[in-house]
């Protein structure tokens, strides 16, 4: 199936938290949308690998997303090496997306910046038809998207662009709240962590309470680009 934007995230729930908001918009646009997790966020303090799998399913129905897959890399341990760039480009080339959307280029996290980079190189790396991968027992053909945006996590970037995201700002927090065992849950017994918190949750709406007002919306997604963007009418632009 070929998607119009193929978001990269290297632990379930960070595509919900950065960018779920544009997801939903854009299917709502009648564009095809799929996520590809990179771990199963099997390090985290609270849930396990296997809740976080049945929680991607239910984050996934919420969406309305056309795929979502896991390529199981270790968490935390995973490099930006060939072995872990040529399943990313078999991810790529398998979807022939447009537009990716990936991880912050620099966060708390250091999963996220090593996660941003891979996907960097290997949507580049995608485009080089010397470069051979296979799916399905066929040799797949070399394909670069023609945009590759990294959505802002936990650390203040200054955004590139800003998505407006009003309508859909309440099935955001549906999505981001099927991760049960890792957001604020007052009925969840387990160690408290950096985003169990309600201050946590409460940061996410207040981002894009903050991105929203930027461009005169009342919530908004921001994202950044290593490329400069064209625009053919400067009317377009808020």
């Amino acid at each position: 199936m070929k998607l119009d934007i193929l978001v990269l995230a290297v632990h379930p729930d960070d595509a919900e938290l950065g960018c779920s908001g544009t997801i939903l918009k854009h299917i709502a646009l009648g564009k095809k949308v799929g996520i590809v997790d990179f771990t199963r966020g099997e390090l985290g303090t609270r849930g396990t690998a296997e809740t976080r799998d049945a929680e991607a399913a239910d984050s996934a129905n919420i969406l309305g997303l056309h795929a979502r897959e896991n390529l199981r890399f270790k968490d935390a341990f995973f490099k930006n090496d060939e072995a872990h760039q040529l399943e990313v480009i078999r991810m790529i080339r398998k979807y022939q997306p447009e537009m990716i959307f990936s991880n912050a280029l620099r966060d708390r996290h250091p999963d996220h910046g090593r996660a941003g980079d891979l996907a960097n190189d290997a949507c580049f790396l995608s485009g080089l038809p010397k470069i051979k991968t296979i799916d399905n027992g066929l040799e797949q053909q070399a394909w670069r998207p023609r945009l590759n945006f990294q959505y802002i996590q936990d650390y203040y970037i200054q955004p590139d662009i800003i998505v407006d995201i009003t309508p859909f700002m309440d099935t955001k927090l549906k999505a981001i709240q099927a991760f049960k065992t890792q957001f604020y849950n007052p009925e969840e017994e387990a160690p408290s962590t950096y985003i169990s918190s309600p201050e946590f949750f409460e940061s996410v709406i207040g981002r894009a309470r903050e991105f929203g007002k930027s461009i005169g919306a009342t919530y908004g997604e921001g994202f950044t680009s290593r490329k400069l963007l064209g625009i053919d009418n400067l009317f377009d632009l808020r």
